[in-house]
């Protein structure tokens, strides 16, 4: 594999020769190491390493989520088959490209391996991949004439019929590419979309990656011949005589039409879910009950971290973005203050702008919270960078006055070394390990401390047909002292202000 620019001259200085050939060794090694079977392990997390325990439940969707993986046999020859029947039915083979230029080398070697395991969630094995060194991409192919020569030869030699690249192409782009390589080619963003469409099981999931989809889908339409549709109306409609003549709608401009019209519907259909979201939220609210949001990158670990805090059962994949809905548990402070905790969508870097959009509900548990529990991957080789993926994300939300509280998953597959490294990267985290219970009881501690604290001390005496008010005392405040008397309970406690105000008529 050939990186950057071709020398123009046989007579080249020898120096020149030498950049060359050591920029091209660079790129190779590096392909190397993103292709190494041990390598793409460790950007999932090693799967035996992983492990399952009573914590998470019985598991019964892994089984049918390992049912999606399409199967091979088919003809790898693009004109053979629908695109329904390419996207269901086979296991696609595909080579990965990628440029760097501004950013290092060693990041783009981190972003093409990440590529490597959303491909493979996706249902595709990776046969190969191009790096190419090149400051901007190419307007018309994204790699450069040559590179994208190079690449029509290694698609052929390796037998793929699938390009994916490390960003999001122009629909230009893409065709170009298409026409050169004679392959399907498609982009991360179409990847990760693809995962979402596995994976949403809810009717407000499956909404929300439909109408990701057709928003990335409008500007991508292609046209397939001149089909006409004519528009007249009465007996003019049946296409004889006057009034039945004219160009019409082209085939293309009524997908338009109708992806435009399917759009508007689930907006609608989106935002009439959202009262439902809010009630529950607003019921939690009134009720005094902090929250906790769970958030990070994908696959750090926080559904495993959910299920050891609460047994919450939630489905645990090593697989990027396996939870997309989320899921919202109780739990309880170990001085008895009860608070919720969610878990949310995980991240990754370059996430689809329109992703983010149509996820903004979900995203709305992170923004309503009291407290941000960030859970980082403590054996991902550059957790710095999905720290600030995550935190842009959160700033996107509207969420970044929020406490935040730096967790460190994983820690059991951390050495030493790479310990004091994530201290000295984030001196107030916690290190934790979901699958060994390592840190479980200093997080849950953690969280108490961060969680609003209830700050007036008030004494009342709280009649006996007022029953409820005692049992919100007890779950949302913190009960001083407690006695029964002739006319009522007598209770000192700590209470936030809205319920001080609540038990005001009541005030001793």
């Amino acid at each position: 594999m050939l990186d950057g620019q071709n020398l123009d001259s046989s007579d080249a200085p020898a120096a020149d020769a030498s950049a060359g050939s050591d920029r091209l060794s660079r790129a190779e090694a590096a392909v190397n190491r993103i292709l190494a079977r041990g390598a793409r392990a460790a950007a999932l997390g090693a799967e035996e390493t992983h492990g399952y325990s009573d914590f998470d439940g019985d598991q019964l969707e892994r089984e049918e989520r390992s049912a999606l993986r399409r199967v091979g046999g088919l003809s790898t020859e693009r004109e053979d088959i629908s695109d329904v029947e390419y996207r269901q039915l086979r296991l696609e083979k595909v080579v990965l490209i990628g440029l760097y230029g501004e950013q290092s080398l060693q990041d783009a070697e981190n972003s093409l391996r990440e590529l490597a395991a959303l491909a493979e969630t996706a249902g595709a094995e990776v046969l190969d991949g191009l790096l190419q060194r090149r400051a901007h991409p190419d307007p018309a192919t994204y790699l450069g004439k040559g590179k994208a020569q190079e690449l029509k030869e290694l698609v052929a030699l390796v037998g793929a019929d699938t390009v994916i690249a490390d960003t999001e192409l122009a629909p230009s782009q893409r065709r170009a590419l298409e026409d050169v390589v004679n392959a399907k080619v498609i982009d991360r963003t179409a990847v990760i979309l693809d995962i979402f469409a596995q994976h949403a099981k809810s009717r407000e999931g499956k909404a929300q990656v439909e109408l990701a989809q057709l928003e990335y889908l409008l500007p991508r339409l292609r046209g397939w011949g001149e089909s006409m549709s004519r528009q007249a109306g009465g007996q003019a409609a049946g296409g004889v005589g006057m009034g039945s003549r004219g160009p019409g709608e082209t085939k293309i401009e009524l997908d338009r039409r109708r992806i435009n019209t399917r759009m508007a519907k689930l907006r609608k259909q989106i935002a009439a879910m959202k009262p439902a979201r809010d009630t529950k939220r607003a019921n939690r609210n009134r009720n005094a009950v902090p929250s906790v949001a769970i958030a990070g990158y994908t696959n750090a670990g926080k559904s495993s971290l959910l299920n050891r805090m609460t047994s919450a059962g939630v489905l645990v994949q090593n697989a990027l973005f396996a939870t997309l809905d989320p899921t919202v548990r109780k739990a309880a402070t170990p001085d008895g203050r009860a608070y919720t905790i969610a878990d949310t969508v995980g991240f990754v870097r370059n996430l689809p702008h329109q992703l983010v959009e149509a996820f903004r509900s979900t995203l709305e548990e992170i923004a309503e919270s009291d407290l941000i529990v960030h859970v980082v991957d403590a054996s991902h080789p550059d957790p710095s960078s999905q720290i600030a993926t995550v935190r842009d994300v959160i700033g996107e939300t509207g969420a970044r006055d929020i406490p935040e509280l730096i967790v460190f998953n994983k820690i059991d597959l951390a050495d030493e070394t790479q310990r004091m490294a994530l201290r000295g990267m984030e001196p107030r985290s916690i290190e934790v390990s979901a699958r060994t219970g390592e840190g479980i009881e200093e997080l849950l501690v953690k969280i108490a401390e961060l969680l609003p604290e209830p700050d007036v001390q008030v004494e009342v005496l709280i009649p006996y047909n007022r029953g409820d008010l005692v049992s919100r005392l007890h779950i949302n405040g913190r009960i001083i002292s407690l006695e029964y008397a002739e006319t009522g309970t007598h209770v000192r406690a700590m209470v936030k202000p809205e319920q001080a105000a609540e038990l005001a008529q009541f005030k001793l």
